[in-house]
């Protein structure tokens, strides 16, 4: 899933300048939009938030039996997969809205579509998000005590909302929640894989 997530970070163009300006080896946002950093963030989140929830309640995977990927509501299943790429695309085209906003908007949407679709997920999907807003939480607020000027310096936070929450502005935190959401329910969605407890597996 890292791999999938990867490509992703060269949209990095879209929210450079107007979400952000990171800092970046050789000032590669700066000159181009693009940077090394994204694509090995990208990388990481896509393999933590699809395993995060399974690592904490100690799950592991079977294959959903064919009687159950019959079901009416799966005759849409590819559909709903790029419910989140249609969602970013008409808010990105035909509002004004910052990208993050998009994303962010986009990720819920693809959540709730999986909910529609996978409502065996919605466990993982729901506490996904927040155990992956948790973590992120504590990854950014763990920068802010060594670099309290972090967010201001490099966040384009006249064009956000303002609102901080222990100096971390709201939208990381909602892309992490939404991301989380839809994220961690994705690789069974699209591979048709079923949660089972770890030692069930083993004892099969």
């Amino acid at each position: 899933m890292s791999l999938i997530t990867m490509p992703f970070g060269l949209t990095e163009p879209l929210f450079v300048p107007e979400y952000w300006m990171p800092p970046s080896l050789f000032h590669l946002a700066e000159r181009t939009g693009f940077d090394i950093e994204s694509l090995i963030f990208s990388f990481a989140i896509g393999g933590i938030g699809t395993v995060l929830y399974n690592l904490i309640f100690k799950k592991g995977y079977i294959d959903m039996p064919h009687t159950e990927r019959s079901h009416q509501r799966h005759k849409l299943h590819i559909y709903i997969l790029f419910v989140p790429a249609i969602v970013f695309v008409i808010f990105s085209l035909f509002t004004t809205l910052n990208h993050i906003y998009c994303g962010i908007i986009a990720m819920f949407f693809g959540g709730l579509a999986t909910l529609y679709c996978r409502p065996d997920l919605k466990g993982k999907i729901w506490v996904g998000g927040i155990l992956f807003t948790i973590l992120y939480f504590i990854y950014f607020g763990s920068i802010l005590p060594f670099y309290p000027q972090y967010v201001e310096l490099y966040w384009n936070l006249d064009n956000l909302t303002h609102i901080l929450v222990l100096g971390i502005p709201i939208e990381e935190l909602l892309f992490a929640f939404t991301f989380g959401m839809y994220w961690s329910g994705l690789y069974e969605h699209l591979y048709w894989r079923k949660l089972i407890k770890s030692k069930e597996i083993s004892t099969n």
